[in-house]
């Protein structure tokens, strides 16, 4: 199991080297990083977008252009298009955003005719290394599916077991997270959690153990666990917590980075190849990471 950041690198560079296809490549952050996995020998990179603006980002940043493959698309659409397709017809290639927005390169990305598509949802998963915690903590989903009814939680799940089986997580503990660790009528997560909770019983959730309702302080607690006498013996010692709605799982993961002094990787799952899809607010080291644990993940899946 890897328990850190810097395990999580080591067994990227022990991988055959994916090639990364970065979708509108001129983004000054975006190529720090790419250079960074790339040095590592993690990735090789094909960068897709306005030749001459991705080449000045690069002299900016005082990196050779000779060592990318560089697809030039000037139009940011068809840089998106291109660039999935690249993806979806070579092995050992997965795809990264660059300097454009979300929705364009997802649009591309779930296309009929050659996209990334699966049965599958859609998820965004981070995994972050947390000074105060004893192991790396998953969470989902803080970026992408707005306010997921029980079903689309069970997608969530599935797609974060994935991820947690690709770090080495055999058989991963899912907390599901609400205000409250008890069920209650009135609060659906709570209702979610309980369901969620039989399905694994039941074996209609494979690959984890799940538990809850729990509160967030009782979920990663084992004192406030004990204080409040929950006897689940996953309670204080999630490996992947599902956040309730949007909102819940944003502001964790902002209050992780920002405040706690958390290292985190992210990955959108459930697409045929893992998709880098990072915030403009993260850091480059955020990025760095991201683009080992979806390494990781594309091996995974040969």
């Amino acid at each position: 199991m890897i328990k850190s950041m810097e395990e999580l690198v080591a067994k990227a560079q022990r991988l055959e080297t994916k090639t990364l296809v970065v979708a509108v490549a001129n983004d000054h952050h975006v190529l720090e990083a790419v250079d960074m996995a790339r040095e590592k020998g993690i990735i090789n990179a094909i960068l897709v977008g306005d030749q001459s603006a991705i080449e000045e980002t690069l002299s900016d940043l005082d990196l050779d252009k000779n060592n990318y493959e560089i697809v030039s698309v000037v139009d940011p659409v068809e840089a998106c298009e291109e660039s999935v397709k690249i993806v979806s017809s070579r092995e050992g290639h997965f795809l990264m955003k660059g300097y454009v927005d979300t929705a364009v390169i997802l649009r591309a990305a779930l296309d009929k005719n050659f996209g990334l598509r699966t049965k599958n949802r859609l998820s965004h998963v981070s995994v972050m290394e947390i000074p105060t915690y004893h192991k790396l903590l998953m969470m989902s989903d803080g970026a992408m599916n707005i306010d997921p009814d029980v079903d689309v939680k069970q997608e969530i799940i599935e797609n974060g077991v994935h991820i947690a089986h690709a770090i080495g997580i055999d058989m991963p503990n899912v907390g599901c997270l609400a205000a409250i660790e008890k069920v209650n009528p009135k609060m659906q997560a709570t209702l979610d959690a309980e369901e969620l909770v039989n399905r694994a019983e039941k074996g209609t959730i494979t690959g984890c153990k799940i538990g809850g309702p729990f509160a967030l302080d009782n979920a990663i607690n084992k004192d406030a666990a004990e204080h409040k006498n929950i006897t689940d013996p996953m309670a204080g010692d999630v490996d992947f917590i599902l956040m309730p709605q949007i909102e819940s799982g944003n502001v964790f993961y902002k209050a992780m980075m920002f405040l706690a002094n958390a290292k985190s990787a992210s990955v959108i799952a459930g697409a045929q190849r893992p998709i880098v899809l990072t915030s403009r607010a993260d850091t480059t080291e955020s990025k760095f990471y991201s683009i080992a644990l979806s390494a990781i993940v594309a091996d995974s899946k040969q």
